[in-house]
């Protein structure tokens, strides 16, 4: 079958790398940085500064990342942990980290069309629905997301998670002044939701 990613294997092996040399985890951005510096073929040389760029690279690191996790599982060899904050190797233990049966995420980083078909516009709306989700009602599960928490999380290791995610991306050390917004924007929220006040 022939596939927009074959000639991308490699990719794969690259990542492997950089999360071995890392083992306390990386930022995407810290991983598509990396890659970039390290002249990757792979994913587009261009600035992230444009959108549909932005979205592409995303989508592509994270297609090889779900591709990964499922060939180190299979494997036996290790669990990946992957959300946009922080990608990180973790020891394989069988069962306890099995990949659940259905994962919305990994399906759609994994089914091709979504890299193809995607427009501008569309990046645009998937963003403001975002937003919109932050903002009526789903907020806090949108909050934990961002965090790379889930709901069985605790008031200390929301503040811990918080405390790592600042010192990652704050635009002193490379980071984002936007990403840094949002972790602001997300702990407020979720200091409503968790805080023992």
């Amino acid at each position: 079958m022939n596939s927009l990613f074959d000639p991308a294997l490699d990719l794969l092996e690259q990542l492997l790398t950089l999360l071995r040399q890392s083992p306390d985890g990386l930022s995407e951005h810290q991983l598509i940085q990396q890659l970039k510096s390290g002249h990757c073929t792979h994913i587009p040389n261009l600035p992230l500064r444009d959108r549909l760029v932005l979205f592409r690279t995303h989508f592509l690191v994270f297609n090889a990342l779900y591709r990964l996790r499922d060939r180190l599982w299979a494997e036996q060899s290790a669990h990946l942990d992957i959300s946009p904050l922080l990608i990180r190797l973790m020891p394989y233990r069988d069962g306890a980290q099995g990949l659940v049966e259905h994962d919305a995420l990994r399906a759609y980083y994994l089914d091709e069309a979504h890299l193809r078909d995607t427009s501008e516009a569309d990046v645009e709306h998937l963003l403001q629905s975002f937003w919109t989700r932050m903002h009526h009602g789903e907020e806090q599960q949108a909050a934990l997301e961002l965090f790379g928490l889930d709901a069985r999380t605790d008031y200390p290791a929301i503040r811990l998670r918080y405390r790592q995610l600042v010192s990652q991306h704050h635009p002193d050390r490379g980071g984002s002044t936007t990403r840094l917004q949002s972790i602001n924007k997300a702990m407020e929220i979720l200091d409503r939701y968790y805080s023992p006040r």
